[in-house]
């Protein structure tokens, strides 16, 4: 019997079925960062850890960053790893960050 008979079937430990070009998609390599905070330099501050935590998943990435406005409490950063999978690594390792 080949692979090519077989139904996909949901794994029975956990009940969840997936393939992983569902999970990590070619060229999805784009993640968005919203921070929140009171001030400049404590929304600086905030995406810095951001900014560190990348580099550790890949040192060549590339970000931009928007504020809203200049007395917002939000700012929103792009930040572009090489490959899809190192978003979702970052991405993964972020949500220890968010409050």
């Amino acid at each position: 019997m080949s692979n090519e008979d077989l139904e996909y079937q949901a794994c029975e430990a956990c009940g969840v079925s997936a393939e992983m070009g569902f999970i990590i998609k070619e060229g999805d390599d784009v993640a968005e960062v919203r921070v929140y905070a009171n001030g400049k330099d404590a929304l600086e501050a905030e995406l810095n850890n951001y900014l560190a935590l990348a580099k550790e998943v890949n040192a060549n990435f590339k970000h931009e960053v928007t504020q809203l406005a200049e007395d917002s409490q939000e700012l929103v950063a792009r930040i572009q790893f090489e490959c899809s999978a190192e978003k979702l690594i970052f991405e993964l390792k972020s949500r220890s960050l968010a409050k």
